[in-house]
């Protein structure tokens, strides 16, 4: 990304890159949101006819799986609308309400099991992804620290199940609490809304929620399934372990291996691969889609072949490029078929609590998981 923009700012415009931020940037400025759809043709270019093409193909699949974006983006709504004080505030994430509703329906099933009070923030816009960081900084640090006013202003933490969110928010919210004078200037902008932010309010994934509030012991307690002999490997992506001093890590260190603890946790056997960690490829995706593929490729095809069932991973983004585009990678990298589910973590955990594959929206994934489903199913309930 910082390539990227250096090459924005010596003006270069001409390229993918700069006309994915631009896209970016419009939509959030619009909307409040990302316009998904939008943003893949913007980036192809209008006149980039093999481009579209291949877009037209996957679009074509999602919508069949019901995963498409809205045609017309929902604007954040006002947060005067919030009806309901409860324990966090709640933050999907754009791909969450959007090309993932599985995810979103997932995780609400999940958290009503485990007596997660929750609020969801419509009001809040997209974090920026830091794409649009990439062409203006200051802009979405209004926007990242505007949501973290709005969860003071309800006297609550933040609550994401995206994992680039928690990137981003936690970057922008460790600028202002460095810099007293940039959070003034932002907290002018924000008072315009009557918000205000003081530096105090925590962001946390729903994976770390899971380690640090409620507990391993607790967790297990909501389970009727052990998924014993179903192998698993855990993907964390790039935002969600980089940068750890945003994150947390010194105070926190069981958040490096919080991924591996929740599989442990269902009873599954954790899979561990070099790329766990790694860029899943999605942010340079509409810009080198070669070089992602490859990624994709890489990390499905290792996972694969040391005997994974499916790949589980907190970060939507993750998801859209491993599972949308698995297919097409593998058979490019001859990396053998696309046999990998990519499993979103609320997903893994509904079906150790025994919730029902539609329920979790297991159909909804371009790459089948049928056969994870049915050895799942196949393991008794315990209690």
């Amino acid at each position: 990304m910082e390539m990227r923009e250096m090459a924005i700012q010596a003006g270069n415009t001409n390229t993918s890159g700069y006309r994915h931020t631009e896209s970016f940037n419009k939509s959030v400025k619009k909307h409040g949101r990302l316009d998904e759809a939008r943003l893949a043709v913007e980036s192809a270019g209008y006149t980039n006819v093999p481009r579209l093409i291949d877009l037209a193909g996957i679009g074509i699949k999602s919508a069949i799986r019901g995963k498409m974006p809205p045609i017309v983006p929902h604007k954040a709504d006002d947060e005067e609308k919030i009806t309901r004080i409860m324990k966090f505030a709640f933050y999907p994430g754009c791909v969450a309400r959007g090309a993932g509703p599985e995810l979103f329906d997932s995780a609400i099933a999940v958290m009503d099991r485990l007596s997660i009070e929750w609020v969801e923030l419509t009001g809040a816009s997209c974090t920026g992804a830091g794409v649009l960081q990439e062409k203006d900084q200051k802009l979405g640090d209004i926007l990242n620290i505007r949501t973290l006013a709005m969860a003071e202003q309800l006297g609550l933490p933040v609550l994401t199940i995206c994992s680039t969110c928690q990137g981003v928010i936690a970057q922008a919210d460790r600028r202002v609490r460095r810099d007293a004078d940039y959070l003034e200037e932002i907290n002018g902008y924000l008072a315009e809304e009557g918000l205000s932010y003081s530096g105090k309010t925590t962001v946390k994934h729903l994976l770390w929620v899971l380690v640090e509030d409620i507990g391993v012991e607790t967790l297990k307690k909501t389970f009727v399934k052990e998924l014993s002999g179903v192998n698993l490997a855990p993907f964390y992506g790039c935002y969600i372990v980089r940068p750890s001093d945003a994150l947390g890590f010194d105070e926190n260190p069981e958040r490096q291996t919080s991924l591996e603890t929740v599989i442990e946790a269902v009873g599954g056997n954790v899979i561990d691969f070099p790329g766990k960690t790694a860029c899943c490829g999605f942010p340079i995706l509409l810009i080198n889609q070669r070089n992602s593929l490859r990624m994709v490729a890489n990390h499905t095809g290792a996972a694969s072949e040391l005997g994974a069932d499916a790949m589980v991973t907190p970060c939507p983004l993750c998801h859209l490029n491993l599972d949308g585009y698995q297919p097409k990678a593998r058979r490019q990298n001859k990396r053998g078929k696309a046999d990998l589910p990519i499993i979103h973590l609320p997903q893994l955990l509904g079906l150790a609590m025994g919730m029902d594959a539609k329920e979790l929206g297991l159909g909804k994934h371009l790459v089948g998981t049928k056969d994870i489903v049915r050895k799942v199913d196949s393991i008794p309930v315990t209690r």
